[in-house]
């Protein structure tokens, strides 16, 4: 049994925040890497993704006021804790952790973004090119 709701594609993520109303995507990357990478482009769902630190750069210790942050722009947003809330980090890794930490939380449809925003590394080292949100030409933009 997860201690979370599951994994989802960057596919299935994009329909869900479609099909969904209530479907929100959090982006638990540094403010470096949103800066720096990109972030997902929802516009033409008319979304925007909550971006909250999972850990802090350049320390990458954890944010310790993740949960409380993220459980305030949930009630904002009116999100209720059985609203897809879903989690997107650079490969899967933070955002697995994030989903987790949420549904200990009380929410119960916590996902975990597989391959994450830049996906895997590819054979020159390389992200962004092999899996992940990106590599599937899914909507996104720089700072």
């Amino acid at each position: 049994m997860n201690s979370y709701a599951g994994d989802k594609s960057v596919q299935e993520t994009w329909a869900m925040l479609r099909d969904t109303g209530s479907a929100v995507l959090v982006d638990v990357r540094t403010r470096a890497e949103w800066s720096f990478v990109g972030v997902a482009d929802l516009s033409s769902l008319d979304k925007e993704p909550l971006l909250v630190e999972w850990q802090s750069f350049p320390s990458m210790e954890r944010n310790s006021q993740f949960v409380s942050v993220l459980d305030e722009m949930l009630q904002e947003l009116g999100v209720t804790k059985a609203d897809p809330v879903l989690f997107l980090c650079r490969s899967g890794s933070r955002s697995q952790s994030s989903a987790i930490v949420l549904t200990e939380a009380g929410y119960s449809a916590c996902f975990n973004v597989a391959g994450g925003f830049e996906g895997d590394l590819n054979t020159e080292g390389h992200r962004g090119t092999v899996g992940g949100w990106k590599a599937a030409g899914l909507p996104w933009r720089q700072s």
